[in-house]
């Protein structure tokens, strides 16, 4: 299984829940607001034998042509977009679902960003989405998504195929997913914005901005030792430096 980063960039964060580009090279965090948080956006792609898995869909930043930078991403890496079989998603906040939808410029409307995908999104952090809205989730885009035939909802824990298994964790958000991606004798974890950095799981961290911070740090612990005696590789959607690593490395 082949695990390839699709990193958006850096980005300061605030109260505000707006994301503002960050040069590691030339900005100073001391000059944004105060309390900012510095987090990477970084979609992954896996290759298997059998699919090209998409995990979650990053902030869905287009270029000046129009072209979805994830699509870019993905070209660079030699992937299709229209390849991406299957997407998972930990969660709908903006900065991971934003890239579920992309304007086409040869047709000048948005539309899905996968359109040969099956999306698979738990139930309940879809209606929590809809039922929360701005600023935290853009249900524009997650409307085009349930009114297509490429939406799968999942119900609680259990198994996508043989090889994906995915549970409620409900640490960052109510009603977030983790993934466990298994093909032969590897095993990667996405854990999401409950692992989103390699920091948070060798230290006990609790983080304010998580719905439920104590369970989060304790998952993050539990992951860490489960996934160093089983010789899982963490995937980490917000770390500057190191997007993915094998336990115990």
């Amino acid at each position: 299984m082949q695990i390839i980063a699709l990193s958006e960039g850096s980005f300061t964060i605030d109260q505000s829940k707006k994301f503002v580009p960050f040069d590691t090279n030339n900005d100073s965090l001391s000059e944004r607001t105060r309390g900012s948080l510095l987090v990477e956006i970084q979609p992954f792609v896996l290759l298997t034998d059998t699919d090209t898995i998409l995990l979650d869909t990053g902030l869905g930043y287009a270029g000046p042509d129009g072209f979805l930078q994830i699509h870019q991403n993905l070209v660079r890496a030699g992937i299709n977009p229209t390849d991406v079989s299957i997407v998972l998603m930990s969660h709908l906040h903006k900065d991971h679902a934003g890239g579920i939808v992309g304007l086409a410029p040869e047709f000048g409307e948005r539309q899905l960003a996968f359109p040969n995908a099956t999306h698979y999104v738990q139930r309940a952090e879809l209606e929590f989405a809809f039922a929360t809205g701005m600023p935290s989730y853009d249900t524009a885009g997650l409307e085009q998504l349930v009114s297509s035939d490429r939406l799968a909802l999942l119900d609680g824990d259990g198994l996508i195929g043989d090889r994906i298994r995915y549970a409620i964790s409900g640490g960052h958000s109510p009603y977030h997913q983790v993934f466990w991606i298994r093909e032969a004798d590897q095993i990667v974890f996405f854990g999401g914005d409950e692992a989103p950095q390699l920091h948070q799981m060798k230290n006990r961290f609790m983080a304010k901005y998580d719905h439920d911070g104590r369970k989060a740090m304790e998952l993050r612990n539990l992951w860490w030792r489960q996934g160093g005696d089983e010789g899982w590789t963490f995937l980490f959607y917000h770390d500057i430096k190191t997007p993915f690593v094998r336990a115990g490395q």
